[in-house]
């Protein structure tokens, strides 16, 4: 299966949005925080980052969903800054800081090309939503140094549909994680009351761009592959999440129900986030998910049904 960004590229579909993306970078809304800060000019707004992407680290990774790590792994290049901010972050260190290296669009394609020839079967762009203009524009020099395989949009599903559009034909896969149902517990974790209404809204233009989730000698190709971190506590707000990807998504949706929440960053400081969740907090999420029709279920043996 030839990746979308080729053929983008190809028609000069993937230069307009280039053209386009970057626009939005010297009045930044690309997210909901809508900070409006001249990012062309290296300000920096919620996300803490300016003109060019700081990555924290990549490497072909082999603890991501079994579709995407088969054999040689995902070739996942992780972003500092966010544009979500969760105070429970499991990757606190990378999220809240600028704690990295800036890359132009040429380093962050040799990186892309890096992985490649590790045998990655993906590129996987992790909390890629504050710097999609920086992604579209090292697709160019990639693709001309042969880069083929798909790419992953790994976000925290706090996106605008609007930004979304940037990326319509250009990737293949995307992979958001659907965190909160209540704006109470959006706004209490994150600051983001609107994140429930945001997310919804993202997952159906996702699904829209690029449907269920294709896998090819389990491999996947293309399609809509949803998280869902349990929390702590939460199981109520876990149901209405798996029922509205049922109802609202598709009942064929690939979904990882993780259960590995452990106390992070400023998690501490909440009483209800303080303890990892239950053996039966994790059983009654994946009971659900059935219940609702829910089967494609990323299959990756638990630590919590191993230790209950």
């Amino acid at each position: 299966m030839t990746p979308a960004y080729l053929k983008a590229y190809e028609s000069g579909v993937l230069e307009r949005r280039i053209d386009q993306a970057r626009k939005w970078l010297n009045r930044c809304t690309l997210c909901p925080r809508m900070c409006r800060v001249n990012r062309a000019g290296d300000e920096t707004g919620f996300c803490l980052t300016g003109r060019y992407a700081i990555v924290a680290s990549y490497g072909p990774h082999f603890g991501e969903e079994r579709p995407l790590v088969g054999r040689y792994g995902s070739g996942t290049i992780f972003f500092c800054g966010c544009n979500l901010m969760c105070m429970f972050c499991q990757n606190y260190d990378i999220s809240h800081t600028r704690d990295g290296t800036a890359v132009t669009p040429n380093q962050l394609a040799e990186i892309m090309l890096w992985l490649q020839k590790q045998g990655c079967h993906n590129i996987n762009f992790v909390t890629p939503t504050h710097v999609i203009p920086q992604i579209l524009e090292s697709l160019p020099p990639a693709i001309e140094k042969g880069l083929n395989v798909p790419l992953v949009y790994n976000s925290s599903a706090y996106d605008r549909v609007p930004a979304l559009r940037l990326l319509d034909g250009v990737f293949d896969i995307y992979m958001p994680d659907f965190k909160f149902w209540k704006s109470e517990s959006a706004a209490k974790w994150c600051t983001a009351p609107d994140y429930p209404r945001r997310a919804r809204e993202a997952l159906k233009e996702m699904y829209r761009q690029v449907g269920d989730l294709a896998i090819r000698n389990g491999i996947a190709e293309r399609g809509l592959l949803v998280r869902h971190l349990v929390m702590p506590g939460c199981v109520d707000e876990t149901r209405e999440i798996l029922r509205f990807l049922a109802t609202e998504i598709s009942v064929h949706t690939y979904v990882n129900i993780m259960d590995q929440y452990r106390p992070c960053g400023e998690a501490f400081n909440d009483p209800l986030l303080r303890r990892r969740i239950t053996g039966d907090e994790y059983l009654s999420a994946l009971e659900f998910a059935r219940e609702v029709g829910l089967t494609r279920l990323d299959d990756r043996r638990s630590f919590l049904l191993w230790s209950i």
